[in-house]
């Protein structure tokens, strides 16, 4: 049974199976939960550590989950989450993978989940791509499979193209930064904007982004998990610190297309794609008439697949930006048959 499903169904201390509860009557629920600003009340699907060290003078951790096989074959993924991801919704592809024989690496980044989010950083994906590798070097890995979803879709570039020699196989599973939103017409808004709009961040705002843009316009109750643990970092003391990184991080995607060097690629790459995609960093404040032009996957992911060389795509007619929780069956089949071996 999946970890978010056990965990509807169980929720501590809430007094609600909210797997069996309709959507809005978790949303008029008074008792949602509050995580804390590092997650420190949701408890991960496998067990948790902390890799600690310093960066731009500031002494951090970066939490992982570290999963090994029971019957190894030798290699080992690394799972990059997306913006409104974390490490615990890679649960299903943790199990997938370890049951195919990988040992799997899963980490928080920096200003995500239940890692370090500072006060002040200069956040970029070279910054992010550094601090996973020593991560890795610390716990042994020399050279590993690196799968990004979504927003990790784009670091994941990153971490190839910084470190080709330590990358087997580049995985991409509905990346963003797929187009230059910038040049396409959307607007900056700026750290402080962005600041302004993630204070207001509410679960009735993130529920009904994800069911029209994760999951095609579906909605599961083992959906509404991943909603609390997110939104659960925003309730009492410390959505402050949270919301400031989430505008730094946004500024950083904006800011930093990788779509420009999608031909200077030089691991084996395979793309996943579902392609009810829309996702657009920005897209509600650009002008009406470019909006339907932003986030078309079924355009992009061909795109992507002629600017990356040689690389693999498959994709799903019917999913959305999160296939891997979407359809987890099919999905993990064919990310599993398409890994390199």
């Amino acid at each position: 049974m999946p970890v978010f499903t056990r965990i509807a169904r169980a929720v501590a201390g809430m007094g609600l199976a909210f797997a069996l509860l309709p959507v809005q009557a978790f949303a008029q629920s008074t008792t949602e939960p509050s995580y804390g600003p590092e997650l420190e009340e949701f408890k991960y699907p496998e067990p948790t550590q902390q890799y600690r060290f310093k960066s731009q003078g500031v002494d951090l951790q970066m939490t992982y989950m570290d999963v090994k096989p029971a019957k190894p074959n030798g290699r080992t993924a690394v799972l990059m989450h997306g913006k409104n991801f974390c490490g615990a919704t890679w649960d299903g592809t943790t199990k997938a993978l370890t049951q195919a024989g990988y040992r799997v690496v899963v980490p928080d980044q920096i200003g995500f989940c239940k890692s370090t989010k500072p006060q002040h950083y200069q956040y970029s994906f070279q910054q992010l791509a550094d601090n996973t590798r020593k991560l890795l070097e610390s716990i042994g890995v020399k050279k590993a499979i690196v799968i990004g979803h979504s927003t990790g879709g784009m670091l994941a570039t990153r971490y190839a193209l910084m470190y080709p020699e330590a990358t087997d196989q580049l995985v991409m599973i509905n990346p963003i930064g797929l187009e230059d939103w910038k040049n396409l017409g959307v607007p900056s808004l700026g750290v402080d904007k962005w600041y302004e709009r993630e204070l207001k961040t509410s679960a009735e705002r993130l529920r009904e982004y994800s069911r029209t843009t994760y999951y095609n316009g579906q909605w599961k109750p083992e959906y509404e998990v991943p909603v609390q643990m997110l939104v659960g970092m925003y309730r009492g003391k410390g959505k402050e610190i949270v919301a400031w990184n989430s505008a730094l991080i946004y500024d950083m995607i904006y800011t930093q297309p990788v779509v420009y060097e999608f031909p200077l690629i030089k691991v084996p790459t395979f793309l996943l794609m579902g392609l009810k995609d829309t996702t657009a960093i920005g897209k509600d404040a650009a002008p009406a008439e470019i909006r339907p032009k932003l986030g078309n996957y079924t355009l992009l992911a061909q795109k992507t697949k002629e600017a990356i060389p040689g690389s693999k795509l498959v994709t799903f007619p019917d999913m959305g930006h999160a296939p891997q929780m979407q359809e987890p069956v099919k999905f993990h089949k064919a990310l599993v048959e398409g890994l390199v071996r």
